[in-house]
């Protein structure tokens, strides 16, 4: 394997390069953005009184749209104040979707990274620093997220463990059958930490430990299959390596950190090693936050 070196490009410098061209590139193929599945839904959107909108892009499988910004060289006040601006408006315009702003940029400046952070968690807000890279003839742009959405995994055990329910409530929602399924995976689990035990609360069935949250994976029983949430950073290699085994993987909760996939009975003794392998990790992630 041959060794290539890359020259920066600073696009803002670059006398053929624009932020049209950018937005070309990102339009023609929005997943290099690192967001998942998503899809172009519009673009240079007019917004009452307020300019235009650089990228609207939607998650192909659920209901969460992302409001894009584009600005060559460093981030601005004018920018963050922009980007904020057109989310608040698509969101109040179309309150069915799911919105989040999305700042891109060649340069996120330290100053730019103590703002966003007095935004997050009241704002869904991603950054998203753009270099340009030049071999040969050939110029790529690498997209690398540098602000993510605040995970709010605290809030979710506090607020949904806050109302306890026991196995029968669950086995009403879901099915024995289905419950017993989270039986299987607390065995996995209790490889790891003999004192884990099954938590029942309202929205999802957790882990305990001495009787308090120990959440770094959920489950949620249907009547056809069980929902096994792992909390795990989203990363492509991760996404690629569950649906390489096989797993139903859906869309990834952003909000909560937790991959979703979905498991039918019989699946859990069928990908027993990668199930292993994903809750290893997660025990191991939860260990080290």
């Amino acid at each position: 394997m041959e060794f290539a070196k890359f020259e920066a490009v600073s696009i803002r410098n670059h006398p053929e390069l624009n932020e049209r061209w950018v937005q070309d590139r990102i339009a023609e193929d929005p997943s290099i953005l690192g967001l998942g599945d998503i899809v172009l839904k519009d673009r240079e959107r007019i917004q009452p009184r307020a300019g235009r909108l650089d990228l609207l892009l939607q998650d192909s499988e659920s209901t969460r749209r992302y409001e894009v910004e584009i600005q060559l060289g460093p981030t601005d006040e004018s920018h963050i104040i922009r980007t904020i601006e057109y989310w608040d408006i698509e969101r109040k315009r179309y309150p069915q979707y799911e919105h989040t702003a999305v700042i891109v940029a060649e340069d996120i400046t330290s100053r730019f990274l103590n703002v966003i952070n007095l935004f997050n968690g009241m704002i869904p807000l991603i950054a998203i620093q753009m270099k340009a890279l030049k071999v040969g003839n050939q110029i790529g742009l690498v997209f690398t997220t540098v602000v993510d959405l605040l995970t709010l995994g605290l809030v979710e055990e506090d607020e949904e463990g806050q109302e306890p329910t026991d196995r029968s409530y669950w086995e009403a929602r879901g099915s024995k059958k289905t419950v017993a399924m989270a039986d299987q995976l607390l065995t996995i689990a209790k490889t790891h930490d003999p004192a884990l035990e099954l938590k029942y609360n309202k929205f999802y069935i957790g882990l305990a430990k001495d009787g308090q949250p120990c959440n770094f994976v959920v489950f949620r029983p249907k009547k056809g299959f069980i929902r096994f949430e792992p909390r795990l950073k989203n990363s492509p290699e991760t996404q690629e390596r569950l649906e390489s085994a096989g797993l139903d993987v859906m869309d990834y909760d952003r909000r909560w950190g937790r991959y979703r996939i979905r498991l039918q009975p019989g699946e859990i003794e069928k990908n027993k090693e990668i199930l292993t392998e994903v809750i290893a990790e997660t025990y191991t992630a939860s260990n080290q936050d």
